[in-house]
């Protein structure tokens, strides 16, 4: 009885899909983590690594430092206004959720990271689409044909349980309109903690990607676009934001989440 009791009031770990930076690999975002990050941290997460679903088309800032082979999320312009397989790549995240999961939230670092902190926003707009589609059949506003024609457009990751938290490293936000619009057009909800890197190039597209949050926890380190250790102030945030969350996580799995049942099928 003693030990069932120790079992139920001990905190879950905390399962993140990881999704590593453009042109690495699973393996190696495992290795820049694992190897930097303390064991008081890494205790409180379940963490998963998947390589990205295209290989490298170009050369690599880690040949020479981190072994082949190397993979991409999607492909991008200069202006990183376009994109190619963006939406190959969200299929092909959500089919591992589905395979893999469920999970609780996401960790990423650089395109991954960008990735991670548009994803909550996608998929919030699902919910978003199901209740106008809701409210409008039940006000006879329009037809249910049109009412899906605007509010179904576009949306994400409709058949996995709500992404509950992130962990963005090195992160930035889309610059395509389109995108931009779906992501991050409402405050986004998602807890998060966000790493800004002094000396890292994406700082100020990292800063205005935390503006788009609501209470989000911000890390500083004086490293540049880097998986960083952490200093002592760091640890205690980071510390301090895990713990809240497993007790959240594990509140919300004693109720019924509405947000679960508005899976919507294809």
């Amino acid at each position: 009885m003693g030990s069932e009791g120790r079992e139920i009031n001990a905190e879950r770990k905390l399962r993140l899909l990881c999704l590593h930076g453009f042109r690495t690999s699973g393996e190696i975002i495992k290795k820049q983590v694992t190897g930097k990050w303390p064991e008081s941290v890494l205790e409180k997460l379940d963490l998963v690594f998947v390589d990205a679903p295209f290989p490298c088309q170009g050369k690599s800032d880690v040949e020479g430092i981190f072994d082949p082979p190397y993979y991409e999320w999607f492909q991008f312009n200069k202006e990183f206004t376009e994109y190619q397989n963006f939406d190959e790549c969200l299929a092909y995240i959500e089919d591992f959720m589905i395979k893999n999961g469920p999970f609780d939230g996401l960790l990423g670092f650089s395109q991954g990271a960008i990735l991670s902190a548009a994803l909550p926003g996608l998929q919030a707009n699902v919910s978003d689409a199901y209740f106008k589609v809701v409210v409008s059949l039940v006000l006879s506003i329009r037809t249910f044909s049109d009412v899906c024609g605007f509010a179904l457009q576009g949306v994400a990751f409709t058949k996995v349980p709500k992404i509950k938290v992130l962990i963005i490293i090195g992160g930035a936000k889309f610059r395509n309109p389109s995108v931009n619009e779906k992501a991050y057009s409402s405050p986004i909800q998602c807890p998060s903690v966000h790493f800004l890197g002094d000396q890292d190039f994406l700082k100020q597209y990292g800063t205005e990607l935390v503006d788009s949050f609501v209470d989000p926890v911000v890390i500083r380190h004086p490293k540049g676009h880097t998986i960083p250790r952490f200093d002592e102030k760091g640890l205690e945030s980071m510390l301090s934001f895990l713990e809240k969350m497993q007790k959240d996580v594990k509140e919300e799995k004693q109720e019924i989440g509405l947000d679960d049942f508005l899976v919507i099928e294809n």
